[in-house]
């Protein structure tokens, strides 16, 4: 165990970002796990939050085991081991639209009255609290370079070493605070890992307004 809970993540997080406190960065978080945290890192570097919306895809056998990810305009990235686990073009294509109708969903309630603040030109930090098979990474951090923000980072408390490796080139700075060896999951190194609904990541994206 390294980290407490998400809010412990954050924290760490939030030092180990501290060179853009004061620069007005974006922080785009990956719902729901890490809107939270995206809510205490914003506040501390004096920036904003917003959610930058992908799905990963899941496997046939499997649908919590990533064989790839699409963000909400419907670009996917799909793993070099997807055949191999099941993932036929025909169930790719199925799992693409139920993930997309499920982020048009989520779209209308996470933020209904606003369209997403632009990384154009600014500082783009994107988080999540941890990297497993860095699927989901891969396409928020493309998702997000399509629109141009003057630096990409990629902020992770913890990941499995390779994916680590293979999210780097997506982005211009990689902080992963830990990637030990013996990763087999990121809630095995929190010691709470509950899981994140709806109306706190709500709730968190409605702080930074009234603020």
């Amino acid at each position: 165990m390294l980290f407490r809970d998400r809010a412990h993540a954050a924290d760490e997080m939030a030092r180990a970002l501290a060179a853009w406190r004061g620069r007005h960065p974006l922080v785009l978080a990956i719902p729901r796990g890490a809107v939270p945290m995206g809510r205490i890192i914003a506040d501390q570097l004096e920036g904003d939050l917003d959610v930058v919306l992908v799905r990963k895809l899941g496997a046939p056998s499997n649908p919590e085991f990533a064989v790839g990810a699409i963000d909400e305009r419907g670009w996917a990235y799909v793993a070099d081991y997807a055949a191999g686990v099941g993932a036929t073009e025909a169930y790719l294509e199925g799992e693409k639209a139920r993930q997309l109708e499920l982020m048009r969903e989520r779209r209308l309630r996470y933020t209904p009255s606003r369209a997403p603040i632009d990384p154009a030109g600014r500082v783009a930090i994107v988080i999540d609290d941890g990297l497993a098979t860095g699927a989901t990474m891969i396409a928020a951090l493309h998702a997000v370079r399509a629109r141009k923000p003057a630096r990409l980072v990629c902020a992770v408390p913890v990941g499995a070493p390779d994916s680590v490796e293979k999210v780097r080139p997506h982005c211009d700075e990689l902080v992963c605070l830990h990637a030990p060896e013996d990763f087999s999951a990121v809630g095995q190194f929190y010691r709470t890992f509950g899981q994140v609904e709806d109306a706190e990541v709500m709730a968190a994206l409605a702080a930074g307004r009234k603020a």
